[in-house]
């Protein structure tokens, strides 16, 4: 799939910098570095490793409200105000990517901070009001850690980007801790982008790969057209790169199914790909109740097992209890590493999103309870924009 990517806040940024520097590193190129990277300061964030300058804008930085470090990490509605003020600069800024000659687009953002929820939410209510492709979102979920505000922050945002994006995909910050001093650094955020990488990647192949069950862009539409939360599922294991030529790779996907080899091969295939699907997702999820899954086996050739791939097919139709499961290969010769990738879509039982909502009711009403307590009778949207889940 071509990919045009845009980061929202510092976090979403950092994401979107270490996806195109997975894209480098693995020899991948499903975004050619397509990007564009947005915060809200009156000072440029350094630390980019991918992103070109010339790639990176700066929202609200004639605002009186916004200072050198950004913005209050709390008002969201502020956020959401600076962007739209800001939204003709921000239009020419995105007139620079190729967006219509991109497959879909990918809004990344931590939806925890006031950045990532107030300027996401009006990105991608842009976006998608704009350009014909397919809009999808990632949002970056905060930990218990991160407070009460924080799961404000992000039930808001849930309600805005999940119904205006055409599916939006979830990274939980309590099952994905930070292991650094920031987002530049952190492992997990590593773990992330490969997987972005990974799934989005698939279709896009080189000059002298060979797909036997090739995939293109309308399979990850189609997998992500029922909208909602969607979550990822990874595993990978090292190999030795393939060095034979097309032909002979060609040649080796139609050996005997009574190869001791091929039955070792199979094996293995199916035990990543159970593996990825029960593994730690981006969000944790009851992979039962996902509408659709789609599974992408990523590595040399000669490791791309017919039998094993179908065999973890059949296995995940009924571990998803879905007939719904579209699959894949994208074959990389000179890969050291199998992968598995596995996508659910639409996932309907999230523990962790209906644990913050409830959290952002309880917030709601002790700041609710705060303000008459002080005197205050403006109680701002922030106290009345969150349901309990109870109501819906």
């Amino acid at each position: 799939m071509k990919l045009a990517l845009v980061g929202v806040g510092e976090t979403g940024s950092r994401i979107v910098d270490r996806v195109l520097e997975v894209e480098a590193d693995t020899g991948r190129a499903f975004t050619r570095g397509n990007a564009l990277v947005c915060d809200i300061s009156r000072t440029p964030t350094d630390g980019f490793d991918a992103v070109p300058e010339e790639q990176r804008v700066l929202i609200g930085d004639t605002h009186a409200a916004v200072t050198a470090d950004g913005l209050d990490g709390e008002d969201v509605d502020l956020a959401a105000e600076v962007t739209r003020t800001d939204l003709p600069e921000i239009r020419r800024a995105l007139d620079s990517l190729a967006i219509h000659d991109s497959d879909a687009v990918l809004v990344v953002a931590g939806l925890g901070d006031a950045t990532g929820s107030g300027a996401g939410s009006v990105l991608v209510e842009e976006l998608q009001g704009t350009y014909d492709e397919p809009l999808y979102a990632l949002g970056v979920l905060p930990a218990d850690d991160d407070g009460g505000r924080a799961a404000l922050n992000a039930a808001r945002s849930l309600r805005s980007i999940v119904p205006t994006a055409d599916s939006t995909l979830t990274f939980d910050r309590e099952m994905w801790p930070v292991r650094s001093d920031g987002d530049d650094d952190d492992p997990a955020i590593r773990a992330l982008a490969t997987r972005v990488a990974t799934l989005f990647a698939a279709g896009e192949l080189d000059a002298d790969a060979v797909a036997e069950n090739a995939m293109d862009s309308s399979d990850l539409i189609r997998t992500l057209d029922p909208g909602g939360i969607a979550s990822i599922g990874y595993a990978s294991t090292d190999v030795q790169p393939d060095e034979r030529g097309v032909l002979a790779r060609l040649l080796a996907w139609f050996r005997s199914d009574d190869d001791a080899d091929e039955t070792t091969d199979a094996a293995k295939v199916k035990g990543l790909v159970r593996q990825a699907a029960g593994s730690r997702l981006t969000t944790p999820a009851e992979v039962s109740s996902a509408e659709r899954a789609l599974v992408v086996l990523s590595g040399p050739p000669s490791e791309l097992s017919r039998r094993g791939f179908e065999s973890a097919r059949q296995w995940l139709e009924q571990e998803a209890d879905t007939v719904e499961i579209l699959a894949g290969d994208d074959p990389r010769p000179r890969s050291s590493t199998l992968e598995a990738v596995v996508l659910f879509s639409n996932v309907t039982d999230v523990p962790r999103v209906d644990e913050l909502q409830s959290r952002a009711v309880d917030t709601q009403d002790a700041l609710a309870a705060e303000s008459s307590a002080t005197g205050d009778g403006a109680t701002g949207e922030h106290e009345t924009a969150v349901e309990s889940p109870d109501d819906e």
